[in-house]
């Protein structure tokens, strides 16, 4: 398996965890990126395979998913074992259900905290209004996150890719200071029961060095490695 990758990318951070769970050998092909332009211009392979030209990209033979979702369920279906669904139809229901939620409802506020806080400002200078709308939401978010894992370890009774594409999200806004508190005790636990998981810690501390690395290249003006 070959996957098209973002090192900073929390869309493929999701589908690397995955994979470091289930045990599966991939070849990473790192795309460009840096903080000036993005992933500007585009890898021509992630072109070529996806319309969106978006990570990540999953190819496996003559198989290509590159929907991070699509990915995790294409995962599941090739190699089962070990689970990251429940088992029974309500269960996947829920997995399903707050999987979505993470991608719909809690990503578009980080997003929009990695715009303002972590991306170099604009010519207009930062946009503190949405930096204080996007806190707000998360705020709403961690309540309800945390509703859900009271009297649970995990999200869906067992570990599972909606821990997963949740934890991502939760880090990421952590990393730039919207951290939750302890009101929300029940989804601090999960965090730190998260960050205990080998493949979650890897992935953490990858993704923790670059960022280090990107942000120290920002003061000398060389490009991140």
């Amino acid at each position: 398996m070959k996957l098209y990758a973002g090192p900073l990318s929390l869309f493929s951070a999701k589908v690397r965890v995955a994979l470091d769970e289930k045990g599966l050998a991939f070849d990473e092909v790192s795309v460009g990126w840096s903080l000036q332009h993005r992933y500007e211009p585009h890898h021509p392979d992630v072109a070529a395979l996806n319309p969106k030209g978006q990570v990540p990209v999953l190819v496996d033979g003559d198989v290509v998913v590159y929907d991070s979702t699509q990915i995790f369920e294409y995962l599941e279906d090739r190699s089962p074992e070990p689970p990251l669904y429940p088992r029974d139809a309500g269960g996947r229901a829920r997995c399903r259900r707050l999987e979505a939620a993470a991608d719909e409802l809690l990503f578009p506020s980080v997003w929009s905290l990695i715009e303002e806080a972590f991306y170099p400002a604009g010519a207009a200078g930062r946009d503190d209004t949405r930096l204080e709308r996007a806190r707000a939401a998360l705020v709403g978010q961690y309540v309800g996150l945390d509703k859900e894992l009271t009297g649970r370890a995990w999200l869906c009774h067992e570990f599972s890719v909606a821990d997963i594409a949740t934890f991502i999200l939760v880090q990421a806004a952590s990393s730039i200071g919207a951290a939750p508190t302890a009101e929300h005790g029940a989804l601090r636990a999960w965090t730190s029961r998260m960050l205990a998981r080998p493949a979650v810690s890897r992935e953490v501390d990858a993704m923790n060095r670059f960022a280090a690395r990107t942000l120290a290249a920002r003061t000398t003006d060389r490009p991140a490695r």
